[in-house]
């Protein structure tokens, strides 16, 4: 059960509904976000709602039985949108591209792709300082040093930055530096690090877990959420499966399936959902007709020379055409009754 509270409630009026919910037998849980205060019923007993929801201080009131409660869409039926600043904006229509390197190699990678991004209209730099290699003998990219310089060309040209962040103890150091905090998939299900990221005012990009179900992503989502923090992204980026083919395997049945069970933005990873240059633009379009709210892809001047991911990332030409396709689908989208 969610209730929501009406602002600046009295805690007296605060205590009167948690005992109610007490003497139901519901377990209350205290969640401050950056837009509302919650309370979160957790119980099985059947009872009608009703008789909390008259309640004074008591705005509004849901039950939900699943276990991600303040990610579903069965009490927030309006989508959310993250907000960025500057009129760039993730969600509810608002669609976004978001490029650039897999790492961030130099100052001069940094420049020539932020000027890339300008020509093409993206408002959004992707690029990782932190890097989770499988080998620990590959790059790991340039750290904190490497997200100033990245700030200091994406802040002078009005670009954002989203950047993954690996453990809690770099929270506060990159805090100043990014727009979008990620969460990758090898940490879909680090709990401290979501604990964490829930209490900072940044919205967060949670990757799906190499093997990760959907309940499972939304249950890392809940973690976010239930510690402060309602920004938050849900990231398609292909599941380890028995295929050798590729890279992973794209699921695009979970689009469709997480903009139905939750109402946070859904964002399209192909770069790293198939790992196969020439299949990235067509895997992304599919995402985007399922219902994607946004992209993310690698890109780089040079794919044959970048430190990482080279396989799987377009170059500045092919990436203007993808750019070009890609919108071109999300107009074509709305054309389309179901969306």
């Amino acid at each position: 059960m969610i209730i929501k509270l009406k602002k600046n409630i009295d805690e007296v009026l605060k205590n009167n509904i948690i005992e109610k919910l007490d003497n139901i037998g519901y377990k209350s849980n205290d969640v401050t976000t950056q837009y509302a205060d919650y309370i979160i019923g957790v119980g099985s007993k059947e009872f009608d709602i009703r008789e909390v929801g008259v309640l004074n201080g008591v705005e509004d009131i849901h039950r939900v039985t699943s276990s991600a409660k303040l990610v579903s869409r069965k009490w927030k039926t309006k989508e959310t949108i993250i907000d960025l600043g500057d009129d760039i904006k993730i969600g509810g229509g608002h669609f976004q591209i978001m490029a650039g390197p897999c790492s961030i190699e130099s100052e001069k990678q940094i420049e020539t792709t932020v000027r890339h991004l300008l020509d093409n209209n993206i408002k959004i730099m992707r690029g990782g300082v932190y890097k989770p290699r499988s080998s620990p003998y590959a790059f790991r990219g340039l750290g904190i040093d490497g997200l100033k310089l990245f700030y200091k060309y994406c802040n002078a040209n009005g670009i954002k930055i989203i950047t993954e962040v690996m453990m809690t103890d770099q929270i506060e150091d990159m805090y100043e530096y990014v727009d979008i905090f990620q969460v990758g998939a090898r940490n879909s299900q680090n709990f401290n690090l979501l604990d964490a990221l829930g209490k900072v005012n940044k919205p967060v990009m949670l990757k799906r877990a190499l093997s990760g179900t959907i309940d499972e992503l939304l249950a890392s989502a809940e973690y976010i959420f239930s510690n402060g923090n309602e920004d938050i992204m849900l990231c398609e980026r292909g599941i380890r499966t028995y295929e050798k083919a590729y890279r992973n395997t794209f699921d695009i049945n979970s689009v469709p399936l997480l903009k139905k069970k939750s109402h946070l933005p859904v964002v399209i990873d192909a770069s790293h959902g198939v790992g196969i240059r020439e299949f990235v633009e067509p895997v992304s379009l599919a995402g985007i007709i399922a219902g994607g709210d946004a992209v993310i892809t690698e890109v780089h001047e040079i794919p044959q020379i970048a430190f990482s991911d080279g396989a799987q990332t377009l170059s500045h030409k092919e990436a203007e055409i993808y750019y070009e396709n890609v919108r071109k689908t999300v107009r074509f989208r709305k054309d389309l009754k179901r969306f």
